[in-house]
């Protein structure tokens, strides 16, 4: 099986150089050096990119996907019933995730539909700072 370089590997994947070797400082992905110390990478390394992009896209953090990655044997690229474990096990964060952005969207709607005509029910405002206790950020808009 060819392996690929890290140009190659990143032109396929569409995934910056950079950022792979990043994965690959963070134990998600791995490469064998040449004796000219040049990354060459096992053409399932592509799919293995693509995991590891798509649990991005949901959300995931790359702490939850090395977690998830840990749980495969070494330099094994996620199968069909690995994807469904996995996804099983991702479930209840992703519905907590979509929960959320509901209700900010939610709320939001509330908000960009009065324009900020009407500051007494904004539930962006906090005058002189009275939600501070509750903690930083947008605290109203946060479930």
């Amino acid at each position: 099986m060819a392996e690929l370089t890290i140009g190659e590997l990143s032109e396929r994947s569409g995934v910056a150089t950079s950022a792979l070797r990043f994965y690959e400082e963070r134990g998600l992905i791995e490469s064998r050096r040449t004796t000219g110390n040049q990354r060459r990478y096992g053409r399932a390394t592509l799919r293995r990119v693509a995991f590891i992009r798509t649990a991005q896209r949901v959300g995931l953090t790359l702490e939850e996907v090395a977690e998830a990655l840990a749980t495969l044997p070494a330099g094994r690229t996620p199968t069909k019933a690995d994807w469904a474990r996995l996804s099983r096990s991702w479930r209840p964060r992703l519905d907590e995730q979509i929960r959320r952005i509901e209700l900010l969207r939610d709320r939001l709607d509330g908000c960009i539909g009065c324009g900020c005509l009407s500051l007494r029910t904004c539930t962006l405002i906090n005058a002189g700072d009275w939600l501070a206790d509750q903690g930083p950020g947008p605290v109203r808009l946060q479930p």
